[in-house]
C-alpha cells in the first residue's frame, strides 16, 4: 500500500503538508487552518482501515482531504469508497480540489453538510475516523458506535493534545462494554475502539 502510492497523491500530500505548516505559523482562526494529521497518523489510519471488516468507511471532518488521501489507499485496497463529511464550504471546496487533482474519484466521496444529519441513514459502518470539532466528539461517538459492525474500528484524533475537550467522549469509550478501546500515542493521540 505505501510502496506504490501514486505520484499525484504524493504531490498533493506534500502540497497540503506545506500549506498546513504555513497555517501553523500564521495568526488565523482555527476554523480556517487546515489542522491536518501528521504523516505517521495517516499511515496508521490507512493500515487500520485496510484491516477493518467488510462494511462502510466514513470520515467525519474532511478539511482539505489530507487524511482522506491516506484512507483512500485502504479504500483502493478494499475496492470501495470512503464517505467523508465536511461542514465548512471553504474546506469542502478544498477537498473537492484534492479529489480532482489526485484523481481519487473511485475511492473518495466528499459530502457537504452537517454530518450529524447526513450520517443518520448510514448503517453497517466498518471504519470511522473522527477529526471534527472536539466538543462534538461525544455526540458523534454515541451516533456512530451503534451503527458499526462487529469488529468495526472507530478512531478519534487529538485525544492527547485536546484531552480536556474530548474527555466526555473518553469517559464513555474507555468504559463502554460495546468496544475494546485504548489511546494510541501517535501524532496528537488517537483513540482506537474495536466493536465487540
Amino acid at each position: 500500500m505505501f510502496h506504490d502510492i501514486p505520484s499525484k497523491i504524493l504531490a498533493r500530500m506534500a502540497f497540503l503538508e506545506e500549506e498546513d505548516a504555513r497555517d501553523r505559523k500564521k495568526v488565523i482562526s482555527k476554523l480556517k487552518r487546515l489542522r491536518q494529521i501528521p504523516p505517521e497518523s495517516g499511515k496508521f489510519l490507512a493500515l487500520t482501515a485496510s484491516s477493518a471488516p467488510p462494511g462502510k468507511m466514513i470520515e467525519i471532518g474532511t478539511s482539505a482531504a489530507y487524511s482522506t488521501l491516506w484512507l483512500s489507499l485502504a479504500a483502493k485496497e478494499r475496492a470501495q469508497k470512503i464517505d467523508t463529511f465536511e461542514v465548512l464550504i471553504e474546506k469542502y471546496n478544498l477537498a473537492l480540489e484534492t479529489v480532482k487533482v489526485t484523481e481519487t474519484y473511485d475511492y473518495i466521496r466528499v459530502n457537504f453538510g452537517n454530518a450529524m444529519d447526513l450520517l443518520k441513514p448510514f448503517e453497517e459502518v466498518a471504519f470511522c475516523f473522527l477529526d471534527a470539532e472536539k466538543e462534538d466528539y461525544k455526540e458523534f461517538y454515541n451516533l456512530i458506535i451503534p451503527k458499526m459492525v462487529k469488529g468495526g474500528i472507530f478512531l478519534a484524533d487529538n485525544v492527547i493534545s485536546h484531552y480536556k475537550d474530548v474527555k466526555p467522549m473518553l469517559d464513555i469509550a474507555l468504559q463502554d462494554p460495546r468496544v475494546d478501546a485504548l489511546i494510541v500515542p501517535i501524532g496528537k493521540g488517537i483513540l482506537m475502539c474495536r466493536v465487540t
